[in-house]
């Protein structure tokens, strides 16, 4: 798996979730548990995790839909 997405908005996790799933891309949140060592802050990121042979699909999704996947 690689890394699409790495963000402290769950909304815009939520959100690119829902438009690869559109797309029929499936998809792996990492680090959601992490909250419990910041205190259920935020401050630490999530990232969202997409098969190796998607990638390029995926950040082209992304930024269709203008989220800079940024990695």
């Amino acid at each position: 798996m690689k890394e699409l997405l790495r963000t402290n908005d769950i909304t815009l996790i939520a959100y690119a979730q829902a438009l690869l799933q559109g797309e029929g891309i499936a998809t792996f949140e990492m680090d959601v548990h992490m909250s419990i060592l910041d205190g259920s802050l935020g401050i630490l990121p999530r990232r969202l995790m997409v098969r190796d042979q998607d990638l390029f699909l995926a950040r082209t999704v992304l930024r269709d839909n203008d989220i800079d996947p940024g990695l």
